[in-house]
């Protein structure tokens, strides 16, 4: 894996001092991850986990979990929710509005992974009906109450991932309660409740939170390629960053690979990484045969490595379609009547690297 350039703002002794001592100390034991990979539903289950931390992923998120029927069914735990050793540090992604529910949830759990974390920014109209996610930003001091609860009585540090206000003030307020429940660590995507992924992400609105607030705070939202990251570190003063429907595309985005899009026809700077989709399509599924998941899941991930192979050769794309009987036999098939097609997507790395800038 490549080692590609950018500057990690690691916590200084001062600022430790004067900030949430117990964070700090649970954020440097996990090594301060910088790069990691967002909750997405059906879509950062452990294979694409692994997968995104072979290609310089440093910490992972596991996809929204429904509280109630974790804390009650074991065969739905069982069916959404693996990890191994290698996957870590791990944040496990709750969504819910009972305190005493998602707190029976999280303890299946804590002993498996280095955060749990309350979903406070799903924008979806699921979230809408069951009461959970971004729709909480209308119910405080329920979200306070939550927040208290897993951090009073868990063993392991709570983390929260939110969305922004249309105010600004309304934002840093809400980070600040959840900071002072208990809340060690706060994920920020840079959009309002409303707002959608083709809009820019607001970066000043995330670091105003991190100004306000003494725990670790992470930047989500328009992180496409390593160019992204470096901006992203430098605009907010963040710990982290999180990428999701980028890493959709190009899982190996943190390893300083990039899609063709991201650069300039006779752009300088930018080779051919001996890497494309196809590559990393068979080695997520080698991961799948080793991790099962749903097989949905897998046809998702595999579609969307391919998709750009899929619209230039629509009859491979229609068989794959109509496909009733998977199998993986089958799926590594799809990728070699593509290879023999002789069109390559390569991904992109730059020839000039800087060296690693460690300190701000």
């Amino acid at each position: 894996m490549l080692s590609p350039s950018y500057t990690r703002n690691y916590v200084s002794d001062e600022q430790y001092l004067r900030s949430n001592e117990k964070a700090w100390a649970h954020w440097r034991k996990i090594k301060q991850p910088k790069l990691i990979v967002a909750p997405m539903y059906d879509g950062s289950e452990l294979p694409f986990r692994m997968l995104c931390r072979k290609y310089g992923a440093e910490a992972a998120y596991t996809p929204m979990l429904h509280s109630p029927s974790f804390a009650e069914s074991k065969k739905f735990r069982l069916r959404e929710f693996s990890t191994c050793e290698e996957d870590r540090p791990l944040f496990v992604q709750f969504c819910g509005n009972d305190p005493d529910i998602l707190l029976d949830a999280a303890y299946q759990v804590e002993s498996l992974c280095d955060y749990v974390d309350i979903n406070l920014g799903c924008p979806q109209r699921i979230a809408r009906t069951g009461n959970y996610g971004a729709f909480l930003m209308d119910d405080l001091p329920r979200v306070k109450s939550l927040v208290e609860k897993l951090a009073t009585n868990l063993s392991v540090p709570v983390s929260c991932k939110i969305r922004i206000f249309p105010v600004l003030q309304d934002t840093i307020n809400y980070a600040r309660l959840l900071e002072d429940s208990g809340c060690s660590l706060i994920a920020v995507h840079g959009r309002t409740r409303d707002g959608r992924t083709r809009e820019r992400a607001n970066w000043d609105a995330i670091k105003s939170v991190k100004d306000a607030v003494k725990i670790p705070v992470l930047a989500n939202g328009n992180i496409r390629h390593m160019d992204d990251v470096q901006s992203c570190l430098t605009t907010t003063g963040v710990e982290g960053v999180m990428s999701a429907e980028a890493l959709l595309d190009n899982p190996a985005l943190f390893g300083g690979f990039r899609s063709g899009e991201w650069v300039e026809d006779g752009e300088d700077g930018f080779e051919d990484g001996k890497l494309d989709r196809g590559d990393l399509a068979v080695e997520y599924l080698k991961l799948c045969e080793k991790y099962p998941v749903r097989w949905n899941i897998i046809i998702a991930h595999v579609y969307g490595m391919l998709r750009k192979w899929f619209e230039t050769h629509p009859d491979i794309r229609d068989d794959f379609n109509i496909k009733r009987k998977l199998s993986f036999e089958y799926l590594y098939s799809v990728v070699d009547r593509l290879r023999a097609r002789g069109v390559r997507f390569p991904l992109y790395v730059k020839t000039k690297r800087p060296e690693v800038n460690l300190t701000l």
